[in-house]
């Protein structure tokens, strides 16, 4: 006796939801036998669905739309932009403090290697 072939709705398996395994295929080991279904939201041919009712604008209202988006975006840019120069200076002026420092220390270094050469060389009188 054959078991009446069931559709898997989508919640139960991981599949399309269109072409679902039958509990039958599953019980018995056979080959898989898939269904045909409808989708869930079926529109006439030619329509299309809007993301929501509010969104529908004229083309002058999607240009403007545009507009302000672009200069938005210019102005966030205008804002980064300004923000990097400022870090860049200041990492700047930090490494020129920290280049003085060094120099500073090295022609230390230089003059007290000096002193140290004139003490343990030997005097050639």
């Amino acid at each position: 006796m054959q078991k009446p072939v069931m559709a898997v709705t989508g919640d139960e398996t991981d599949e399309d939801p269109e072409l679902a395994p039958s509990h039958m295929a599953a019980a018995t080991g056979d080959m898989p036998a898939y269904q045909i279904r409808a989708p869930a939201t079926a529109l006439p041919q030619g329509m299309m669905m809007a993301a929501s009712p509010g969104t529908l604008h004229s083309p002058q209202q999607l240009a403007e739309e545009a507009t302000r988006k672009r200069e938005l975006r210019l102005m966030k840019n205008r804002e980064a932009a300004k923000e990097c120069r400022r870090r860049k200076k200041e990492y700047v002026k930090c490494l020129e403090s920290r280049v003085a420092v060094l120099e500073v220390q090295n022609k230390k270094l230089i003059e007290e290697l000096e002193t140290l050469k004139d003490i343990c060389s030997p005097k050639a009188d």
